[in-house]
């Protein structure tokens, strides 16, 4: 009778032996849990000291962030859940805004552009899109390639442009380049040197609440010297204002190095550029017009047209319209 009473403890020890293993893998994985979510909160502080996290307090509350050392439990973690949140995702706590914060894009919304032309048409003086780089807010290449103007070229214009006839070998068409820079600007912030050859070599209108061209950036820091033209070459803006030296030598302009050279004089005035920005728009808020990048077929409407062309051929329906 002993020998059979033997094995009932291990019969007794089983149950209780699964309950403990079921609440080691609860326990495991609320430690999981609490190590994820702590590894989020360090990120998360981290970006907000760096200002790419944009966590604007609500108007007449005053939260504090929460330490990025802190635990929290379930309960911790569903009121984590309930609390308002950015765009980007990120709890809303005061913090001192960053500079494109208070006034301006966030950075990721910027970027600057350059286009080189090469002559085409009667003696070379039709413009023609040659070469086109995109850099973002930091300086990084977006986009740098050659493109094949729509007519013969002419005129290389190679002291300026830096366009050769080896630079064509590997160009790609127009229309195909048009589409692929087009993307990168919608939406977007463009920043540059004299922005309207750029977009008349592309073929395209990018709104005026969108743009910010360099060439108004002395009448933005009123610098002394600078008066005495209304547009200052990008070469003397960065010489004199960013103590660097652009476009030198006999090989032409780099379309990437003027990009960053812009961006970097949008950087020097950022703030009180887009403060004036955001006040003209409070006063004029018809400006606001619509990206026109998803839709370039609009430039083939009758008031893009040269007036000679419009009122020629088969435009007859359109001069009927205009009478």
């Amino acid at each position: 009778m002993v020998t059979r009473q033997a094995p009932e403890p291990a019969q007794c020890l089983c149950p209780s032996l699964a309950s403990p293993t079921v609440k080691d893998v609860l326990r495991r994985k609320h430690k999981r849990k609490s190590r994820q979510h702590q590894r989020f909160m360090a990120r998360k502080a981290l970006l907000q000291e760096q200002g790419l996290l944009s966590t604007p307090p609500e108007p007449g509350s005053s939260p504090t962030p929460v330490p990025a050392d802190t635990p929290l439990g379930t309960e911790a973690a569903s009121r984590e859940n309930q609390r308002p949140r950015t765009e980007s995702g990120g709890v809303l706590c005061s913090r001192k805004p960053a500079p494109w914060e208070s006034a301006g894009p966030l950075p990721s919304k910027c970027v600057a552009i350059d286009c080189e032309m090469v002559g085409t048409g009667p003696h070379g003086r039709v413009s023609e899109l040659a070469r086109c780089s995109v850099v973002s807010y930091h300086g990084d290449v977006l986009y740098d390639k050659y493109v094949r103007p729509e007519m013969p070229i002419v005129d290389y214009r190679t002291r300026w442009s830096g366009i050769t006839r080896q630079h064509m070998r590997k160009a790609i068409p127009f229309q195909v380049a048009q589409k692929e820079i087009l993307k990168l600007l919608k939406g977007k912030v463009v920043v540059g040197h004299a922005l309207h050859n750029d977009f008349q070599a592309l073929k395209y209108v990018h709104p005026r609440s969108q743009t910010r061209d360099t060439t108004y950036v002395p009448n933005l820091l009123n610098q002394p010297g600078l008066h005495t033209r209304t547009r200052v070459s990008l070469k003397d803006l960065a010489l004199q204002l960013l103590h660097k030296k652009i476009q030198v030598g006999q090989h032409g302009h780099s379309s990437v190095e003027d990009a960053v050279t812009a961006m970097e004089l949008y950087q020097l005035v950022q703030v009180q550029w887009e403060q004036q920005e955001a006040s003209r728009l409070r006063t004029h808020p018809e400006d606001r017009e619509p990206d026109s990048s998803t839709d370039t077929e609009q430039y083939m409407e009758d008031q893009y047209w040269p007036e000679d062309l419009a009122t020629s051929g088969g435009s007859g329906e359109a001069q009927d319209r205009r009478e």
